[in-house]
């Protein structure tokens, strides 16, 4: 019910009770990430004072509001002139992003899809991830998409944005073996059904490994794959420190026996290379990407 006020909770360090919103101090301690502040329904100045708790929570990293109206947007402006506003993605972000681990790459299949895969390019940010972004490369001018396919092995995950007939991720799944969260939009024509049929389709992908979030979820696609992105990082980086430096350490890690040395059918895959990037970031060898 518009207006209701929360009954008050004793005080705690872990939230704080606005009456409105009970603002969760303590997300980032327990998932790593902050709360983010849901725009659609509430009002700018609620919006302004949730953003400035948050931020006040976090002042070493950004924190995120998303789904703003062009009126919010305008306000929360005003009121809050450091904040940096994304008038594609109507996201606003209070602080400082947090240093990048890991690479996602967002991919629309058209400019009408623009809006949520700019969400999901925020959301990732936010959340910690380095993005790349490629738009208009709809099935439709399959020759586009092709054209770019090296980019498509050179990420962590992918997130996929598309309406219509939803086809795209199914595609993408075809050319790249990288993590992939698919994501409808409501783009399309009467018999789209406000993103259901895209839905549809994702959800039946041929492509093994399609990862599908709700119509016009952006944000939720952007969280999943940043978080797919940290930890792909911090498994680059352990691999690295795992590598025998000198044929000694060779010998002393190589087993006595045949059957010590027989390896387990749970971890049959091979480990893969990985390369230090000029940037310092490490990565996938391009020899050995899938």
């Amino acid at each position: 019910m518009a207006g209701a006020h929360i009954p008050p909770q004793a005080p705690s360090d872990a939230i704080a009770d606005l009456g409105y919103a009970r603002v969760d101090l303590e997300r980032e301690a327990r998932t790593g990430d902050p709360e983010v502040v849901y725009g659609a329904g509430k009002e700018p100045k609620q919006i302004i004072t949730i953003l400035r708790q948050l931020q006040s929570a976090h002042p070493h990293r950004a924190v995120l509001a998303t789904r703003l109206s062009d009126e919010a947007m305008r306000q929360v402006r005003a009121a809050i002139p450091e904040v940096e506003i994304d008038d594609v993605a109507r996201c606003g972000i209070l602080g400082p992003f947090p240093t990048p681990r890991g690479r996602v790459t967002v991919v629309a299949a058209g400019t009408s899809d623009l809006p949520v895969a700019r969400e999901a390019a925020t959301a990732a940010c936010v959340f910690g991830a380095a993005v790349s972004e490629i738009s208009d490369v709809g099935v439709a001018g399959l020759h586009r998409l092709m054209a770019v396919q090296d980019q498509l092995l050179d990420t962590d995950c992918l997130v996929v944005v598309a309406g219509m007939d939803g086809a795209l991720p199914s595609v993408v799944g075809g050319l790249s073996g990288v993590p992939l969260v698919a994501v409808p939009t409501s783009v399309g024509y009467g018999a789209s059904f406000g993103g259901i049929a895209a839905l549809l389709t994702m959800l039946n992908a041929c492509a093994p490994g399609v990862t599908v979030v709700n119509i016009d979820n952006g944000f939720g696609a952007g969280v999943f794959a940043a978080r797919v992105a940290r930890r792909s990082n911090a498994g680059h980086q352990q691999a690295a420190l795992a590598v025998p430096r000198d044929e000694s350490d060779v010998e002393a890690t190589t087993p006595a026996s045949p059957e010590a040395a027989a390896p387990s059918p749970l971890s049959a895959e091979p480990t893969r290379p990985v390369q230090v990037a000029s940037d310092g970031q490490l990565g996938q060898s391009p020899a050995t990407a899938s």
